[in-house]
């Protein structure tokens, strides 16, 4: 069960260091483009500076998250959750959604000029 925690907390603590890392870049454009605005909105440019920070942890939590979820099932105890294939299929889903929104916060300042 606390490998499970684990994996959890790994896919969790990466999904949010991708969202805050690609906040003062990606953020203001999504929000102008669903119609939201404000003097707000460019406060998240404060948020620049950690951005690399940001990158490392969601690095560092998919080494973790990967470790766990993509290790054979074999080596799972028959009462821990990892060894139902159900689990394991949401867990590696939710794994690639994390790693793309990764992806795109480190690709998206590059491409913002693109858009803007």
């Amino acid at each position: 069960m606390a490998q499970n925690h684990s994996e959890k907390s790994s896919l969790t603590i990466g999904g949010l260091s991708a969202i805050l890392a690609s906040a003062c870049c990606l953020g203001p454009l999504v929000l102008v483009s669903i119609g939201l605005s404000g003097v707000w909105i460019g406060q998240l440019t404060r948020l620049e500076p950690l951005r690399p920070w940001f990158l490392i942890v969601s690095m560092l939590a998919l080494v973790f998250a990967y470790r766990g979820i993509f290790r054979p099932a074999s080596a799972c105890g028959p009462d821990q959750v990892c060894a139902t294939p159900a689990v394991r299929r949401v867990y590696k889903a939710l794994f690639g959604i994390v790693a793309a929104l990764v992806l795109i916060a480190f690709g998206f300042p590059y491409a913002a000029p693109w858009f803007y």
